[in-house]
C-alpha cells in the first residue's frame, strides 16, 4: 500500500508510483485487456485521494496501456492484429530513424549508459528476475531515444512506447532478446550512422516476422522459432 502523502519515501511524486504500480500489473497480466480500472475502488487499494490516481490512469491513456469507456472510466487495452502490424510500421520508421541519430550523437556517458542496461537486464535474468529484465530491455530501447535527442521523434514515439514495451513482454527468448540488444549497441558505438540504421531494422524485422497474424488481442504470443 502506498503513503497518503504526495510524495513516497523516495521522494518521487505518488502519481509516479501508482502509475509504474499499474503499469507492472499489466504487463505481468494480472490486469488483462478489458480489465475495467475504476478510480474510487483504485484510491481505496492504495489508499490516496483520487487526484494521484487521476493523474497516474492520464498517463497511462497517453502511453496507450489504457482507454476511456464510454460514462464507465477505463479499461486496460488489448491490441488487434492490426494493432500490432501498424505498431510495427511506425516503429520500423522511427526507431530506425533514432538508431541512426543516436551513432551520430552518443557521448561516451551515454553508450555507458547503454551498456549498463544490457548487463542489468543480464543480471536480472541470471537470477531468475523475468521482469526486471524485460524492463532493463526496455530501458535500453528509450535510452536510445533520449540519446538521439531530437523531441519531434521523441514526442511521436513516447505515445507508442507503453505498447510496445506490453507487446515485447511476451517474447520469451530473453537471451536471444539481449544478445539482439547487444549487436544494436555496438552497431550504435560504431558511430556509423548506416550500421546502426541496417541493424535496428534486422531487429525489428526479426520480431515482426515472429508476432503471428492471427495473434490474440489478449495475449499475444510469438510464433515459435523452426
Amino acid at each position: 500500500m502506498l503513503a497518503a502523502e504526495d510524495t513516497t519515501i523516495t521522494e518521487r511524486p505518488l502519481r509516479e508510483s501508482v502509475r509504474d504500480t499499474l503499469r507492472s500489473r499489466i504487463f505481468e497480466g494480472h490486469y488483462a485487456p478489458g480489465t475495467r480500472l475504476v478510480e474510487r475502488d483504485l484510491a481505496a487499494e492504495f489508499n490516496v485521494s483520487r487526484l494521484p490516481i487521476r493523474e497516474a490512469l492520464r498517463m497511462l491513456r497517453q502511453e496507450g496501456l489504457i482507454r476511456d469507456r464510454a460514462g464507465r472510466g477505463s479499461e486496460v487495452s488489448g491490441l488487434s492484429p492490426k494493432d500490432v502490424e501498424d505498431l510495427f510500421d511506425v516503429r520500423q520508421s522511427l526507431e530506425v530513424l533514432a538508431c541512426r541519430l543516436a551513432a551520430k550523437r552518443a557521448t561516451t556517458g551515454d553508450l555507458e549508459h547503454l551498456a549498463g542496461l544490457l548487463d542489468e537486464a543480464d543480471r536480472c535474468l541470471a537470477k531468475g528476475s523475468i521482469l526486471e529484465a524485460h524492463r532493463a530491455n526496455s530501458d535500453f530501447h528509450d535510452a536510445i531515444t533520449a540519446i538521439a535527442n531530437n523531441d519531434f521523434l521523441r514526442s511521436a514515439l513516447e505515445p507508442l512506447q507503453g505498447r510496445m514495451h506490453w507487446l515485447f513482454r511476451h517474447v520469451s527468448d530473453l537471451p536471444e532478446l539481449i544478445q539482439e540488444h547487444r549487436d544494436l549497441y555496438t552497431a550504435i558505438a560504431s558511430g556509423d550512422p548506416d550500421r546502426a540504421a541496417i541493424q535496428s531494422a534486422s531487429h525489428i524485422g526479426k520480431y515482426r516476422e515472429q508476432f503471428p497474424e492471427d495473434s490474440s488481442a489478449t495475449e499475444p504470443k510469438l510464433r515459435k522459432k523452426p
